[in-house]
This record gives C-alpha cells, sequence and structure tokens, in this order.
C-alpha cells in the first residue's frame, strides 16, 4: 500500500485522518489563534468581558469595530476570530433568545443560548461542502442561578469558566488568571485583572478606544458598555 499524505485528509471536512484528527476543524482554531484577545471573568457580584480591538490606521473609525455583541439584555458574548462568522453565530443567538421570551414569557438560560450556538456549529463540521466557523465566542450572561461565563469552539465544544480568554492572547492570560484569580473578585477589580492579563500578552497598546468593556451585575441581570471614561479609570489601577 502506498504511503498516505497526510494533505489527503484535509481538503473535505468529513474525513477524518487515522489518527482520529479533523483538520479543517483545526485550521478553524488556528483562525481563532491568529485573532484579537478577548477576556471574560465571573466575579462574586457578576460577570465582565474584555476585548482588545486591533486598530492598524490612524483612518480606521475605531466604533466601527465592534467586539462585544448584545445577544439579551442579560447576555452578552465577545469573539476571537472571523468576526464575520461571529456576527452570523450572533443573529442565531439572538433569534434563540426572543424565541425562548416569546414561548415561556421569561428569559433564556445562558447555558441554554451557548448550547443552541453550539449545536450550529457543531453542524458545520459534520456536513461535505461547508466549513467550520473560523471563530471561539465568550459567551457571558447572569440569570436566576448566577453569573456565567462559556467558551463555544469550532468544533462546537461548550465549556464553561470562571475565567477565560481567546485569541492571540490566550495562553499568556490564561497563565495569569491561574495564579491571580479569586472567586471573591467584584466586578471592578475583575475588570483590572483582565486589564492586567492583557498586559502580559506582549506589546498591545491599551487605550479606552481599543478596548471594548461590558459588566452586568447578579442583583440588575443587565449588561452595560463602559465609556471610554471608565475604562480609562479601570485601566489606570491596572
Amino acid at each position: 500500500m502506498y504511503p498516505v499524505s497526510p494533505q489527503a485528509y484535509d481538503r473535505a471536512i468529513t474525513v477524518f485522518s487515522p489518527d482520529g484528527r479533523l483538520f479543517q476543524v483545526e485550521y478553524a482554531k488556528e483562525a481563532v489563534r491568529r485573532g484579537a484577545t478577548a477576556i471574560g471573568i465571573v466575579c462574586e457580584d457578576g460577570v465582565a468581558l474584555v476585548a482588545h480591538k486591533s486598530i492598524g490606521s490612524k483612518l480606521l473609525v475605531g466604533d466601527s469595530l465592534k467586539k462585544i455583541f448584545a445577544i439579551d439584555d442579560h447576555i452578552s458574548a465577545t469573539a476571537s476570530g472571523l468576526v464575520a462568522d461571529a456576527r452570523r453565530l450572533i443573529d442565531t443567538a439572538r433569534i434563540e433568545a426572543q424565541k425562548h421570551k416569546l414561548s415561556y414569557n421569561e428569559p433564556a438560560g445562558v447555558e441554554q443560548i451557548g448550547k443552541q450556538v453550539c449545536d450550529v456549529m457543531q453542524i458545520y463540521t459534520q456536513y461535505g461542502g461547508i466549513r467550520p466557523f473560523g471563530v471561539s465566542l465568550l459567551i457571558a450572561g447572569v440569570d436566576d442561578s448566577g453569573a456565567h461565563l462559556f467558551e463555544a469552539e469550532p468544533s462546537g465544544a461548550l465549556t464553561g469558566y470562571k475565567a477565560d480568554a481567546v485569541g492571540s492572547g490566550k495562553k499568556e492570560v490564561e497563565e495569569f488568571f491561574e495564579k491571580e484569580y479569586k472567586d471573591n473578585l467584584t466586578l471592578e477589580e475583575g475588570v483590572v485583572m483582565c486589564f492586567k492579563a492583557l498586559k502580559k500578552t506582549g506589546d498591545l497598546k491599551l487605550k479606552p478606544e481599543m478596548l471594548d468593556v461590558s459588566t452586568a451585575t447578579v442583583k440588575e441581570k443587565k449588561f452595560r458598555l463602559l465609556g471610554d471614561e471608565e475604562v480609562a479609570k479601570h485601566l489606570s489601577k491596572a
């Protein structure tokens, strides 16, 4: 038998390699690793998302690069990888959240929305003629059971975290959280810790206009996007 080149297994999403790998899914994960860093953290009184925006030209309008997306009043998400793919998944999450609210007259659970998004992502790893989503999402929210953070991967896997990161700085941020994270952090302390973690990822320019920050408290169950002045205040403490 002639030896088979590894390239023979990466041309179709439905073909496993002999060692049980789906190369197209791994390539999608590589697209995520090349994206800008985004962080989520669960705190004692709520949950926060922090996303870095790569503004490579002074001609770019910074406000047009949105990295944090509202799914419902109590659920928000950020992404790393192909942002166009992220918008498609965010639309799916928004529709599912509204369907649940109309059907049951109550807000959807955070994990429920995460699972429905991952169901869509998994389908795109199983059929020929399509490609996986080249994006990972951090889905954060507050429901009746508390504050939650989930990572949705290109494979369709959903994992819950106390603190997590996606994108190019994932390794450095997670190493920092392993040492510094505590369960009793306040939201303000959590946001400052995220900025400290971002500083560990290399020579990133951390300016308020290059950061999107969103927080939600367990009490109010509603996300709000922080303005540049609030971001600058937290950044000065990092």
